[in-house]
């Protein structure tokens, strides 16, 4: 459905994405992650044609989105993560607008306009103005209005940032739903968002890819190593876990008279056994001992801990 290939933009001097080159399949709901100032944004607007690559090629169905770039907006549906609307519209006012800048005639917009209000839920809030809607219902509208022209492919810029935790619920479910029947991307910080509603996950750092795949293939790909973290009270305790074969120390802090210590190893030796005999040898209190599961906030942070955080929108 999408093939970006060799993409790259400059902004001046700074390269904002280095030759970025991935593919989506129709019907997948692709995650698309990296901090701050990593590509994301810049990304994303050139998918929806409002930004041109200087180098590289974006193609729908294997067709160049610069051929005719009219026609290649027109199958995508975008949601800038401003999500811009007018306060002073009723929700029926901005999309009635929205279906004239898409060219649709009375009869496509009175249809489109029905389909969307209920596959958005905005029916409650259909006569009001946008100033008085919740966040939530900001969301929704701005939704509502990407997929009013029934794109084939819908590009969601941090959709559930600024929400309460049962928005974002509400949102996900859209999303899910939504990317039922479309091809998604869905830029988030919220790890618990691509989990729940990502087929898969393309990982930007410094303008290149990093990482593509699964959860899971991503997940399987990192493992080796298993982490944990003992916290006991006694003599010693530090200095005794860091000799054990094969251990790594990842640091050590006092805690209320006791000591936490985190600790590496390789993920096919369990250490748990021989910290308890080690403890009852020594005569340790033990208060906490803990094998810890890789998380996909750990393989985020391995794929992109050499970038820094920006403020940007890149």
């Amino acid at each position: 459905m999408i093939s970006v290939d060799g993409v790259t933009k400059r902004y001046g001097p700074i390269v904002a994405v280095d030759g970025a080159t991935f593919e989506v399949n129709r019907g997948e709901v692709v995650g698309f992650l990296g901090p701050n100032g990593a590509g994301k944004t810049t990304t994303m607007r050139m998918l929806t044609g409002t930004l041109q690559p200087d180098e590289g090629r974006i193609r729908f169905d294997g067709v160049p989105i610069g051929e005719d770039l009219t026609a290649a907006k027109s199958r995508v549906g975008y949601l800038p993560e401003a999500n811009p609307l007018y306060d002073d519209m009723l929700v029926c006012e901005f999309l009635e607008y929205v279906a004239r800048l898409r060219g649709l005639d009375a009869g496509q917009a009175r249809s489109g306009i029905g389909r969307v209000v209920e596959e958005t839920g905005l029916a409650d809030v259909f006569f009001r103005p946008i100033a008085e809607i919740s966040k939530g219902f900001r969301q929704r509208t701005g939704m509502a209005g990407a997929i009013l022209h029934e794109p084939e492919i819908l590009v969601l810029d941090e959709p559930t940032e600024g929400l309460d935790p049962n928005q974002r619920v509400e949102i996900r479910k859209l999303v899910n739903a939504l990317g039922a029947e479309r091809t998604v991307i869905l830029s988030t910080h919220v790890m618990q968002e691509v989990e729940a509603t990502c087929d898969r996950l393309l990982v930007i750092s410094k303008g290149a890819i990093a990482a593509d795949g699964t959860v899971a293939e991503l997940m399987d790909a990192r493992r080796g190593v298993a982490r944990y973290t003992v916290e006991a009270e006694g003599a010693d305790v530090a200095e005794a876990l860091r000799a054990l074969p094969g251990v790594a120390d990842h640091g050590s802090e006092p805690v209320d008279g006791r000591v936490r210590v985190n600790l590496e190893a390789g993920d096919d030796r369990e250490l748990r056994p021989e910290i308890f005999r080690l403890a009852t040898e020594r005569g340790w209190v033990l208060w906490e001992l803990r094998r810890e599961r890789a998380t996909l906030e750990q393989l985020f942070h391995e794929l992109t801990m050499d970038q820094p955080e920006e403020d940007d929108e890149s």
